[in-house]
């Protein structure tokens, strides 16, 4: 009966309004990235320790600390529900078996056809470039680069006016009206709330909706709330979930987020942002020829 706005109503704060604007600039980004966007940016972190210290061996079969690290950064191979110990044996013994199956599938005479030297000058070029555009994003995503961002961002935002209020939904006006009459009779408003209020969202925590915005709730119910005081009730209101009773708490201006707060996304659309530069560095001057049309093969056919 109540739509989640009414359940969850925490006003979207100046993060979420920066965060549109950061999405609003990344946007545009995606047309000129669908190449970029498919790279796995994620290369393996150098072992802590010597790189090619042995750390497990199977016969002749030896596994490096530099060969754990690269198959740490496989996306096949996180296994989110394994503990670091556990997903370390599981690398180790792959490791092993990956080797076992190599040396097997090149005796068997794999690996020597021309099909299988494309999939792997593929995969080389993919390699390449992801460690290429790994290295700009590198540079570019620094925390001088996150602060101006943020500092240019948040100066066009506007702190916006809040309140945090409470509300008692019942279906029909008479309830509404005695709900009025036990609060001007001197009852608690959060105890009637957890009593009668049928928005179970907030009727557990007294009605309270917490801070939000104009915008956050449907035109009725904003216009009751950000009319009153803090302290005040409003007389019965009715929305399309039934009818309400408002108490305002307090007024207030959204809070500037803080920079931390903001980081991770900040630094996404730095990210994106040097992908973008290199794609369209590189692409300069190149011009894509189709040579698989449907006229070509018709001229084809012709012939």
């Amino acid at each position: 009966m109540i739509v989640q706005n009414m359940q969850n109503p925490i006003a979207p704060s100046l993060i979420r309004r920066v965060a549109g604007q950061l999405r609003r600039r990344v946007a545009p980004l995606a047309l000129a990235l669908p190449l970029a966007l498919g790279l796995a940016l994620t290369p393996p972190a150098a072992a802590q320790d010597d790189p090619d210290r042995v750390v497990a061996r199977a016969g002749d079969i030896e596994i490096t600390a530099a060969d754990v690290a690269i198959a740490m950064a496989d996306p096949a191979l996180q296994l989110r529900d394994a503990d670091p110990d556990e997903r370390l044996e599981i690398v180790i013994t792959y490791l092993v078996d990956l080797r076992l199956g190599a040396q097997a599938a090149m005796e068997a005479g794999i690996g020597e056809g021309e099909e299988f030297a494309r999939r792997v000058a593929y995969l080389r070029e993919k390699m390449l470039l992801e460690d290429y555009m790994q290295s700009e994003v590198d540079d570019a995503v620094t925390e001088e680069a996150a602060r101006d961002l943020f500092e240019t961002t948040t100066a066009g935002v506007e702190p916006e006016d809040e309140v945090r209020a409470r509300h008692i939904l019942v279906e029909e006006e008479a309830e509404a009206i005695a709900v009025r009459e036990r609060l001007e009779a001197g009852e608690e408003f959060a105890e009637i709330a957890r009593e009668v209020s049928q928005d179970p969202g907030s009727a557990r925590n007294g009605g309270d909706l917490g801070f939000f915005t104009a915008g956050r709730m449907v035109a009725p119910f904003s216009e009751a709330a950000f009319a009153l005081e803090p302290g005040e009730v409003s007389e019965p209101v009715e929305t399309q979930f039934g009818w309400h009773v408002i108490k305002v708490e307090e007024r207030r201006e959204t809070p500037m987020p803080e920079f931390e707060e903001m980081r991770e996304q900040i630094d996404n659309f730095l990210t994106r942002q040097a992908q973008q530069a290199v794609i369209l560095g590189l692409r300069e001057g190149v011009e894509i020829e189709r040579l698989d049309t449907d006229e070509d093969e018709a001229e084809e056919g012709d012939d």
